[in-house]
Parts: structure tokens; C-alpha cells; sequence
């Protein structure tokens, strides 16, 4: 896609505003108040079945991002997925995607969309964090969208609350409560989970991507942030 991975400062806040804006717009099309967190309405069935119309509308756009096959579930080992940290994975085996279905449903979209891009062919998780956000946003139900830029929303606040924390103030003022109220629950669920085992299986899984040509780690997670800003650095949302 020849996407550069280099972004100034400016850059990254203007696009961390765009992104507030369209955050706050689909979030308040949803509930039509903008203190009130997102409730997803469908299964988690339903969404792997869903997740297909963003992955064709991607592929419109790019076609090595065609998904054929559903395979993909919920893991059986979601508990201890959970205390380990991780939200889910692909079986080397088989190459099926299996999902933590104990994660909050607002996030389920993303993260899905998330394994189904490491069941086409990538394996940078900076990637697939990164393809699984624009399925998700190219997909025609608002939820589904929410799901999608709520995900990049996050991750573009957290590096601003290390940058900058007075920008990071700003930011998160305004960023509709609404939304925020969705990033407490996605906090509160990892917090009762949060355990030295995590940190344990971070590090392991951190050595693991770093011996297996990924030389970031766990940090390549955020990476995909300098994907997003250069991808809509001339587009909109």
C-alpha cells in the first residue's frame, strides 16, 4: 500500500481530532445522547458473520484483503486468554481465528476482525490491528463503525496521555462521555483480571514476536497508529 510510517506531532493531533469528531458523531447517532456508552445489540455469532460486509467493502479498495473462508469462534480458553491478556488468536493448525467472548461487546467487533486478518496472511500485529480497524469501519452497520474508531480512538489518547498529558486533557474533553464511559468498561474488565500472569505471558509473547521477525513486540500493537495517520492523512473518514 506504500504507507509511510513517519508522522510529525501536528499531524498525529490533527488526526486524533478528526477522529474525536467522527467517534463522537457515530456514537451519538447510536444512543442520540453523548453520556450514554454504546450497547452492542447483536451475538457474537452474529458478528463474525457480520464482519464479512467490511472485509468485501475493504477489498473493493484492496484486493489482497479478501476474506473467503469463515472460520472463525469463540475460544474455548477465553478465562485464561483473559489472565493472560490477550483478546484472542489463531490456531497454527488449522488457521482458525478463536476470540476471548468475554471481552466488552463494543470492542468484539475490532478484535474479531482483528484475527481475521492474521487468518488472511499477516502476522504483524501492528497490521492487523490496522486492517482489522478499516473492516471494520468500512462496514455498513454503525456499530460496527463505533467498534472500529472507538479501537483507534483509544490507542491515538494513550499515546497522547504519555506525550503531552495537557493535550491529553484537551483531547478528553472532548471526547463525548459516552465514549469514555465504553473505555471504563474495557479498563474495569482487564483490572479484575489484571494478575502477574499477564505480565509473565507479555513478556514470553513479547520475545516470542521479536524471535519470530518482529522486531517491535508488544509495542508493534500501537504501531498501527503511524499506519492510520498516513492512510487518512488525504482521505476522509
Amino acid at each position: 500500500m506504500n504507507i509511510k510510517k513517519e508522522y510529525t506531532d501536528a499531524e498525529l493531533l490533527a488526526f486524533t481530532k478528526r477522529l474525536i469528531s467522527k467517534t463522537n458523531e457515530i456514537q451519538f447517532q447510536i444512543t442520540k445522547n453523548d453520556s450514554a456508552k454504546v450497547v452492542f445489540p447483536y451475538s457474537q455469532k452474529e458478528v463474525f458473520q457480520m464482519n464479512l460486509n467490511g472485509y468485501d467493502n475493504l477489498a473493493k479498495e484492496h484486493p489482497y484483503f479478501k476474506y473467503k473462508t469463515l472460520s472463525i469462534k469463540k475460544s474455548l480458553f477465553s478465562v485464561p486468554l483473559t489472565y493472560m491478556g490477550f483478546g484472542g488468536y489463531l490456531n497454527p493448525f488449522t488457521n482458525e481465528a478463536q476470540v476471548n467472548d468475554l471481552l466488552p461487546m463494543y470492542n468484539f467487533p475490532v478484535t474479531s476482525a482483528h484475527e481475521m486478518a492474521h487468518q488472511i496472511g499477516f502476522a504483524s500485529e501492528s497490521e492487523c490491528n490496522f486492517i482489522g480497524v478499516l473492516a471494520s469501519v468500512k462496514n455498513e452497520n454503525v456499530y460496527y463503525q463505533y467498534s472500529g474508531y472507538s479501537f483507534a480512538l483509544r490507542y491515538c489518547l494513550g499515546i497522547w496521555q504519555v506525550k503531552n498529558e495537557k493535550i491529553f486533557k484537551l483531547l478528553k474533553k472532548q471526547t463525548h462521555t459516552g465514549i469514555l464511559k465504553n473505555y471504563k468498561e474495557s479498563h474495569d474488565f482487564w483490572r479484575q483480571y489484571d494478575t502477574f500472569i499477564d505480565k509473565g505471558f507479555h513478556f514470553l509473547y513479547d520475545n516470542f514476536l521479536k524471535t519470530n521477525n518482529q522486531k517491535d513486540g508488544m509495542e508493534g500493537y500501537s504501531k498501527f497508529v503511524d499506519l492510520m495517520v498516513n492512510y487518512y492523512r488525504e482521505k476522509d473518514f
